[in-house]
């Protein structure tokens, strides 16, 4: 029989303020942006995409939220552990996926001001030109929602799976 030893975690910290509550309009119109770009994507797709901006952008919130729906959609671990780390770790996804991945990437962080073209090119190549803007959508919204996350210091770890759909 073993025994757990009685570990002390960090308190959780308190987010400094309720998006949804202060600014229920603002809330209500992001939820249907959200809906609306996330519309003939493949869920673990879009999952994929959710969590690397979240990776980048270190929205913890985001981050548990969009993992758990990633499991929920049928996404592996492994695949999502491997995220991180994607260009190591090619050999996990499809050229499809990598493609979207580096799309987010080069949209989340626009500190040369633009998406290089070969980035845009590569994802065109293998994305219809309107799941292409679904997913440039998609991922507009995930950073507008990681914004709201990192700057409110919303909780991780209370979401459950589809809780907000």
């Amino acid at each position: 029989m073993t025994t757990q030893e009685n570990v002390q975690y960090a308190p959780e910290i308190a987010p400094r303020l309720r998006i949804a509550e202060l600014a229920p309009d603002v809330y209500k119109a992001m939820i249907r942006l959200d809906t609306a770009a996330k519309r003939g994507l493949d869920p673990k797709l879009y999952e994929l995409v959710k969590i690397r901006a979240s990776q980048i952008n270190h929205c913890a919130f985001c981050l548990d939220m969009h993992t758990k729906d990633a499991l929920a959609a049928g996404e592996s671990v492994e695949r999502i552990v491997q995220l991180s780390a994607w260009e190591e770790s090619r050999h996990f996804y499809t050229e499809k996926e990598l493609a979207a991945i580096e799309l987010t990437e080069a949209i989340t962080v626009l500190t040369d001001g633009f998406v290089p073209d070969e980035v845009y090119e590569k994802a065109a190549k293998l994305f219809e030109e309107a799941e292409l803007a679904q997913l440039i959508a998609a991922i507009t919204v995930i950073n507008a929602w990681n914004r709201f996350g990192v700057t409110a210091r919303m909780t991780p770890g209370h979401y459950q799976p589809g809780q907000y759909a």
